[in-house]
């Protein structure tokens, strides 16, 4: 998938993907994409629940080949 600014939050611990994500985000314009790629296990469940929360679109998730954990997040 296509996306316009990526964050790499490898090795990083709740909440700072959630965070880092959140500041990406503000940088962006309505309707582009951000991926996020994550190794915390519990990143799956706060990225569904920040996208309820913000509005934003979390466009698909899933893992990498070397077992991390991707999101894709369209800015509203």
């Amino acid at each position: 998938m296509d996306f316009d600014k990526e964050v790499d939050a490898r090795g990083l611990n709740c909440p700072l993907p959630i965070l880092r994500a959140k500041k990406a985000l503000a940088e962006l314009e309505a309707g582009q994409i951000l991926r996020v790629v994550s190794t915390d296990p519990g990143s799956v469940k706060d990225f569904q629940a920040f996208a309820r929360q913000t509005g934003n679109e979390l466009v698909t998730q899933g893992e990498t080949v070397d077992k991390a954990f991707e999101f894709f997040l369209r800015r509203k």
